[in-house]
């Protein structure tokens, strides 16, 4: 076992507790002081997520500093254009993060049982994030958030993509974006070697540093490419246009 392992192995560990212990710093702490400079509404909510994505752009920089990972970011000044509803795949746990960090105005939507966990209910709520039992409330407060400019980050497959498969995508982001009339801005991720995939834990870290490449593809119109008289049967085709758009990619990454 060498020592650039085993100094990975301790740095992971360090950022998963940094995780932890800045998120009830920042948002449990420090930020119910800050909060009455922010204003209230949109505002409030708006300055709230650039505190996030500041917070998040400096994490990224401390594991890339650690010498966990490095990235490389294609088109990243696409991600904030305003009211874009942002579609990716999901190689890895952090992809997230990463997303949040290059996106000033971003929101993604959370399961609520996340609301249990005390590091992560903090700042959810804090930078509103979207959380919704009912699909009805969720399609409303989704279709909101882009009519007020901000960018909505979905993972259309519901979970992290397993290594080695195609993607095969939910219908939930198509019904949204056409329902909301937003455009669909794509971003392919690949992470290599794989890293906190589904199938892996934190510690077992991968055998040299990890490579994050984003690639931020131009603005897909969702009328444009779900056609159908029906809203069933315009999400089914839009669905499966994303899908064969990231086979596409995925194929020509192989290359």
């Amino acid at each position: 076992m060498s020592v650039n392992y085993l100094w990975r192995w301790f740095g992971t560990a360090l950022c998963f507790f940094l995780f932890g212990f800045f998120s009830f710093l920042v948002w449990a702490i420090l930020f119910p002081v800050i909060a009455v400079f922010l204003g209230e509404g949109v505002a409030k909510k708006r300055r709230s997520r650039h505190l996030m994505h500041w917070v998040l752009r400096r994490y990224i920089g401390i594991m890339r500093t650690l010498g966990l990972l490095s990235y490389e970011v294609e088109s990243g000044e696409r991600l904030n254009r305003p009211g874009r509803l942002i579609v990716a795949n999901h190689p890895s746990l952090i992809d997230v993060v990463f997303l949040l960090s290059l996106t000033r105005n971003a929101t993604c939507i959370v399961k609520p049982t996340l609301l249990r966990n005390p590091f992560m209910r903090i700042p959810i709520r804090a930078v509103g994030y979207v959380y919704a039992d009912d699909p009805k409330k969720l399609m409303e407060v989704c279709e909101e958030e882009l009519r007020e400019g901000s960018s909505l980050i979905i993972f259309p497959e519901g979970s992290r993509t397993t290594p080695g498969q195609p993607v095969k995508f939910q219908r939930g982001a198509a019904n949204i974006a056409l329902k909301s009339g937003a455009k669909i801005l794509p971003v392919r991720i690949d992470c290599t070697p794989t890293t906190l995939t589904k199938q892996e834990k934190w510690y077992q870290i991968p055998p040299k540093r990890v490579l994050f490449r984003l690639q931020v593809g131009d603005d897909i119109d969702p009328c444009e490419q779900g056609d159908g008289d029906k809203r069933t049967i315009a999400a089914r085709n839009l669905t499966a246009y994303l899908e064969q758009y990231f086979l596409a990619s995925q194929s020509g990454a192989k290359h």
